[in-house]
């Protein structure tokens, strides 16, 4: 795998070497087909940018018109339990109080 001839040193320095010498080979493209690749770039980023938004923005639209962010509160359900007025309450509690006055006391 590794070549083991030779010292670290000699080895890093081929390896260096070896780089330059395929950087060398390298086509490299002139300023004007940079600038038109990049901008080709750009534009594909921003038209897709735009493209997921709307798409996004449409379907939260689709699901709030469909009621799926809509919180639903359970509650447990009760037997009925009649109605009293708050002055039945007060005499209920009142009677309540002496009578544990009266136990209390006795």
């Amino acid at each position: 795998m590794a070549d083991k001839k030779g010292n670290i040193f000699k080895r890093i320095a081929k390896a260096f070497s070896d780089v330059i010498a395929e950087l060398k080979r390298v086509t490299w493209p002139t300023k004007e087909k940079l600038a038109k690749t990049s901008a080709v770039v750009l534009l594909v980023i921003v038209f897709f940018a735009v493209y997921l938004t709307i798409i996004g923005s449409g379907g939260r639209w689709v699901l709030d018109k469909i009621g799926f962010y809509n919180i639903v509160e359970t509650t447990a359900t009760t037997a009925a339990v009649p109605e009293t007025s708050a002055s039945e309450t007060t005499a209920a509690s009142e009677t309540t109080t002496a009578a544990a006055t009266e136990s209390s006391a006795g």
